[in-house]
Parts: C-alpha cells; sequence; structure tokens
C-alpha cells in the first residue's frame, strides 16, 4: 500500500498572482481567491498546512454583485456597549472603503482559527489599480 503525501514547510513553493477585479462578480471571484489562498490547485494540498500562494487584487471598487444586494445586504458590527450595534449596505461600503467588502467577501471562505489567518495574511486588496507588490512580480491571473 503506498503512503499518502503530505506537505512540508521546507517543500511549500509559493508564487505571486495578479488578479483584476474590474467587472467580475464578487462572490464568484472571492471563491476562486480563497482556492488559490488555500493551495486547493495544487496538487500536493495538504488540509492542516498553509500551502497556498499570494494573491494581490486590483480595482475592487469596480467588483459588480448581482440582484439587489446593493441595498439589501449589509455588514454587521458591534462595539461590545449595550447598543452598540452598527450596520451598513453594501453600496455604502463600496463608497467608503471598497477593499473592505473584496476581504470580507474571501474571509468567510477561509477556516477559522490561526490557519485561516495565516492564509488571509496572503491576501493584498487595491481599490484602484496600482499596488505596492510590483517588486514580487506577480503573474497575471485571469479568472473568468
Amino acid at each position: 500500500m503506498d503512503k499518502s503525501y503530505m506537505a512540508t514547510a521546507s517543500s511549500i513553493e509559493r508564487k505571486w498572482y495578479l488578479v483584476d477585479a474590474d467587472g467580475k462578480t464578487l462572490g464568484r471571484l472571492a471563491s476562486e481567491v480563497a482556492k488559490i489562498l488555500r493551495g486547493k490547485n495544487k496538487p500536493e494540498f495538504t488540509p492542516h498546512m498553509d500551502t497556498g500562494d499570494y494573491v494581490v487584487v486590483v480595482n475592487a471598487a469596480k467588483v459588480k454583485v448581482t440582484g439587489k444586494k446593493l441595498q439589501q445586504k449589509t455588514y454587521f458590527s458591534h462595539s461590545d456597549y449595550v447598543g452598540g450595534v452598527k450596520t451598513i449596505t453594501l453600496k455604502e461600503q463600496l463608497n467608503k472603503k471598497p477593499e473592505d467588502v473584496f476581504y470580507h467577501a474571501v474571509k468567510g471562505m477561509l477556516p477559522k482559527g490561526p490557519l485561516g489567518s495565516a492564509m488571509l495574511k496572503k491576501l493584498h486588496v487595491y481599490a484602484g489599480p496600482d499596488h505596492k507588490q510590483a517588486a514580487q512580480k506577480p503573474e497575471v491571473l485571469d479568472i473568468a
């Protein structure tokens, strides 16, 4: 019987990818980015290890959503004080800080706990076309 392959920290090779979110649907793009961050696109995927790659997302402000999500989808935050609930709609959040919309969508698709936190640190989201990761020479990834 053959043994299953398990990736080790020294055997993981990480790449940098650049994704343009202009005109793409939020949830579909976020799920593909989450797969890359998790490493599910690699043959050496190991569930308990962070085998994923780095992803730079540009034009996050130009992402689109379907249906009535712009008016109906809300984000909640609480200050831990009585009556400290704050809600903001998707449309307001896209105008205020569009990076957080994409970041929040990907965060919900990753594992919870320290492993998911490590994977999320490899995500860099920018509202416009400019990014700070040019020195890493990210490979352009076309996600339909």
